[in-house]
């Protein structure tokens, strides 16, 4: 696979923005896309045109085309995907796919596709981990600024430890001149002598903030290092971090760790755990327990219809029986919606399925088991299109201007596959820059996100019998387009491609097993354009 150039033009063949992977002059890329428009059949669903020299991959972008010019070798499915991860990330980085906003983030777009494409071949990147490169958010900075915030503040409490100190032994000094009477003289006198320690102890008041201060160190114990000695007893990343610097080398543990305390209370949000299952029910594990496991990839249009479509799935077998290692199981019948472009791929172990038979898994070797105590993936699936009858949840947002500077967004969902059941939607909704709702109506919990100025509308469970619901609103704003692209995220109960069991049985006498079953669906992305 070589791209030669990933590019975004208007319908008229008009560059927006270009990204050449190869030596190729501006003169030519031009000529390239100016005559991209006239090549377009009609009547037809390809998108895909070839020429003498280049192969054109392209896909509708609103009133734009984002194409990949590549030659004539490569593989054109590889292409599709790679065409269809530039979309995602043109979609996730512009609130609208408007020359405008496309101009407006050019910068940003071309960092992400040369994440995505090297010297004409594709990395092995997804939306996810372009956008962390973009972000280019470093832990250890953040531990650093921590580290020199820290210092800063302990070198300011040191000198005014010190500062009082020295108050404290001019005021005794003068209580001692004031009871000493005639005396006070030569107390005064000697006090020269017995004054310029104090003098020496103030000259360097910047290397006992690096080392332990040797003669204060009896009063300083009960307020301070007793308490950096007991937050220091166990090493935390941090102080590791302090151990490695080699700058940093001449820092003591008193200094360190105090430096400890301070990362959690900085503004920075502690991330839970994070509960994959979210609000599932917990399944009761048998013997014989199957996973099953399915991810959604999806990108909506507003109007109707969809970009792309990618579902993966897989089914894992865990035995904890050896003498259950001996089985077979029998998938429930195929749903009717989906037909041949549902793929399926079985371990090299496993028996394919035979036509117009009972779909069964089940090893080659009938005299071999299972593996025990260890899941196994047994079975994979796998679909990509376009069928709009496959999308388990439809969203419909309609914005609609008002005459007076405001805008009501009218916004529904319904469940279409109704063998899930799907915990946790969350339907995130961006709002206007510097607007803020006022809600009419709506069917579950929603909260303003104000990292992302969004308005998320929380639904904790949609099912066959509570399918569908809606949230109208009015927000300040005349444009449309600024509430998209909607972005949603659920933990679903089943499988969009109704793979179930329907029983499992041992090889060696067909006695029934029985067994546990654990089907979950989770989002990859999720979005409305």
């Amino acid at each position: 696979m070589v791209v030669l150039a990933a590019s975004i033009c208007t319908k008229g063949g008009k560059a927006v923005i270009s990204r050449q992977f190869r030596d190729m002059s501006r003169t030519r890329i031009e000529s390239l896309l100016a005559s991209f428009p006239k090549l377009i059949p009609t009547n037809t669903q390809h998108t895909s045109i070839e020429t003498t020299d280049v192969r054109y991959v392209y896909q509708p972008l609103e009133d734009l085309y984002i194409l990949l010019i590549t030659n004539k070798a490569s593989n054109i499915l590889q292409d599709i995907e790679t065409l269809h991860l530039f979309a995602r990330v043109v979609s996730d980085m512009c609130r609208s796919a408007e020359q405008r906003e496309i101009l407006k983030n050019a910068f940003e777009l071309l960092g992400a596709f040369d994440e995505i494409v090297s010297l004409g071949y594709r990395e092995q990147v997804n939306l996810m981990q372009v956008r962390n490169v973009l972000e280019m958010e470093s832990h250890e900075e953040k531990i650093q600024d921590i580290i020199a915030r820290n210092k800063e503040a302990e070198a300011k409490e040191e000198l005014k430890r010190r500062a009082k100190q020295l108050e404290m032994q001019r005021r005794e000094q003068q209580r001692r001149a004031a009871a000493g009477g005639p005396s006070g003289g030569s107390y005064l006198g000697g006090g020269v002598s017995g004054y310029s320690p104090v003098a020496r102890f103030d000259a360097t008041p910047v290397t006992p903030v690096r080392t332990a201060s040797p003669a204060p160190s009896s009063q300083r114990a009960p307020a301070f290092k007793g308490s950096g000695m007991k937050l220091g007893g166990k090493k935390t990343r941090q102080s590791e971090l302090l151990d490695a610097l080699g700058g940093e080398a001449l820092l003591s543990e008193d200094m360190s760790t105090p430096g400890t305390p301070a990362v959690s209370n900085t503004p920075e949000p502690v991330v839970p755990p994070k509960n994959e299952r979210g609000s599932l029910p917990a399944v009761p594990i048998e013997t014989v327990h199957v996973i099953v496991r399915e991810q959604i990839s999806l990108e909506m249009l507003r109007e109707g219809g969809l970009n792309n479509l990618e579902l993966k799935g897989d089914m894992n077998l865990h035995v904890s029986d050896p003498a259950l290692a001996r089985v077979k199981l029998a998938l429930g019948p195929p749903p009717a919606n989906f037909g041949p472009e549902l793929q399926f791929k079985q371990h090299p172990n496993v028996g394919k399925f035979a036509a117009n038979r009972e779909r069964v898994v089940a090893l080659k070797d009938a005299s071999r088991s299972f593996p025990v105590g260890q899941p196994l993936a047994v079975l994979k699936w796998r679909y990509a299109g376009k069928d709009e009858t496959y999308v388990p949840l439809s969203i419909n947002c309609w914005p609609t201007p008002s005459n007076d500077g405001t805008c009501e967004v009218n916004i529904e969902y319904e469940l279409e596959n109704e063998g899930i059941t799907l915990h946790d939607v969350v339907i995130s909704i961006p709002l206007p820059d510097g607007s803020y709702p006022t809600i009419s109506s709506h069917t579950g919990d929603w909260a303003l996100n104000a990292s992302s100025h969004s308005l998320d509308w929380s639904i904790p469970q949609v099912n066959a019998e509570e399918r569908s619901g809606s949230l109208e609103f009015t927000v300040g704003g005349d444009d449309p387009g600024a509430f998209f692209p909607v972005k949603v995220h659920f933990i679903g109960q089943g499988s969009i491609a109704g793979v179930s069991l329907a029983g499992v049985t041992r090889v060696d006498n067909g006695e029934e097993v029985v067994f546990s079953e654990d089907a979950m669906v989770t989002v990859d992305s999720y979005i409305v354009v």
